[in-house]
């Protein structure tokens, strides 16, 4: 592919960007970009969490997994659906009960300043490494393709990617993210079924003939329920996204401040059921595109990658196809990548200035600047942790640092049960010290679960492991003979 001309879609695209930014943050306050001034529209709030939700890592990598994991990602796709319900009818309610801007101001409502301390911070750790990890990904993938080409350093890559998500974010906050996104969600989706045409187009196959080879594949299988230590067995997908869902939606700030900005409550239990619905198809078109990715490298004798996640941008970009496949899979990474990097740094935002620095007095004035000034040094540390990402050069340790982020969601699983589901009282100087014990525990049992538990293979599940490990330490640490009221 001619780079002048990955240049220039990614020039026009940010072009695109900006022009939605100038429109959507004028007359913007505070508000506005906390919570788009409660005034979002349900179904465009649902578009945006698509985008959201689907990162560049998710954009690269879930047609790959057909090889190794078939079509077993949709047994999790479908806990997803339960989860969503959950966090529409349990979760959503209480936020607008409370009329929360942040998530985690219910912790201190019900707990105490240590636990809203800790439950921020643990959401804040998560989502810096998370959303790094993903910019990451991405921006390796253009340096590769296109900017050490022209001579520019990594460094300066990632410095330019994050100013430019600065600074159409930097006024409207959520409110533009919401438009940013929902337009990136329809760009990465048509970029995905714009290249199931045209590989199917090269293989002779009608819109049934891709129906038909997609279902008689023997990599379609979704369905695997015979061995309980097999990591796609059913149940272990089933439930695993199901609380992945409530913790990664209902208990994140990231996705919750989008639904936090509907109108009112209906609006936004509307919105998080039309977006569940929504995850099952668009999750089928991604893993359709792998199926056909394998018969086209099957069929052109394209050997197939060691990574997997190698297979799409190899046959996207490398003259296996036309020139405008390379295009819309550049433009599908740069609209998943960007989709969720602006809006984790808008969350990030967000919870730092309220719930790290309790700017809750302040006049507008003075909370606009603290705002903008948190925004500004968060862009800056997510750049710092991209280039350290990129210093080790190692894909291994950086797996394992952005999993030892992910144990950090299990405690927050266990702080909300314990506050919804019981009506003790936690002994609040401890939370911080079980926050930090219990995902300890959990990755001493992942990693001796062979000899713990007779060959058993942790999956996702260890994530409900660790918020019933939470669960049970703040039960027998509770503050004996006090309860509370309903919060």
């Amino acid at each position: 592919m001619s780079i002048s001309l990955i240049v220039g879609v990614i020039v026009s695209y940010f072009i695109v960007l900006f022009f939605i930014s100038y429109f959507s943050s004028r007359n913007s306050n505070n508000d506005t970009f906390f919570i788009g001034n409660r005034k979002s529209p349900w179904y465009l709030v649902s578009i945006a969490m698509i985008g959201t939700s689907i990162s560049g890592v998710t954009f690269i990598s879930v047609p790959g997994w057909v090889l190794t994991s078939h079509f077993s990602y949709l047994q999790m796709v479908l806990g997803y659906l339960l989860g969503y319900f959950v966090v529409a009818n349990v979760l959503l309610p209480l936020y607008y009960r409370l009329n929360l801007k942040s998530i985690y101001t219910y912790l201190e409502t019900r707990f105490g300043f240590f636990s809203y301390k800790t439950g921020a911070a643990l959401f804040l750790i998560s989502r810096i490494i998370g959303a790094a990890f993903r910019l990451f990904i991405v921006s390796n993938v253009l340096q590769i393709s296109v900017f050490n080409a022209l001579g520019i350093p990594f460094w300066v890559t990632v410095t330019l990617t994050v100013i430019m998500i600065w600074l159409y974010t930097r006024k409207g906050g959520v409110r533009t993210v919401l438009w940013t996104d929902a337009f990136q969600a329809l760009a990465m989706l048509s970029a995905v079924g714009l290249t199931i045409f045209f590989v199917s187009k090269e293989l002779g196959l009608s819109f049934t003939g891709i129906v038909n080879a997609v279902t008689r594949s023997e990599l379609s299988r979704v369905w695997f329920f015979d061995d309980v230590n097999n990591r796609f067995f059913f149940w272990k997908q089933f439930l695993s996204g199901a609380f992945i869902t409530i913790v990664m939606t209902g208990l994140d700030q990231d996705m919750m401040q989008k639904n936090l900005s509907c109108k009112n409550f209906k609006d936004a239990r509307k919105n998080m059921y039309w977006y569940g619905f929504a995850f099952l198809p668009v999750n089928i078109l991604f893993l359709s595109l792998g199926v056909l990715l394998y018969m086209f490298a099957m069929q052109k004798g394209i050997a197939i990658p060691k990574l997997t996640d190698d297979l799409f941008p190899t046959i996207a970009t490398q003259g296996y196809l036309p020139p405008i496949v390379g295009v819309l899979f550049f433009l599908g990474l740069i609209a998943a990548a960007y989709s969720s990097a602006d809006s984790a740094l808008t969350a990030l935002t967000t919870s730092f200035t309220i719930d790290i620095l309790d700017t809750n007095g302040l006049d507008e004035d003075s909370l606009r600047k603290v705002r903008q000034w948190v925004h500004v040094a968060l862009s800056v540390l997510m750049i710092i942790v991209i280039v350290v990402f990129n210093s080790f050069n190692d894909r291994s340790v950086i797996d394992a640092i952005f999993t030892i982020a992910g144990y950090t969601y299990g405690p927050l699983l266990g702080l909300y049960a314990f506050g919804l589901f019981t009506r003790f009282q936690v002994n609040d100087r401890l939370v911080p010290f079980i926050a930090v014990l219990s995902p300890a525990i959990c990755f001493l049992l992942n990693k001796y679960s062979d000899i713990l538990f007779n060959n058993y293979k942790f999956g996702f599940e260890l994530l409900i492991v660790n918020g019933a490990i939470v669960f049970f330490l703040l039960l027998v640490t509770r503050k004996r003979g006090v309860v509370v009221g309903k919060v």
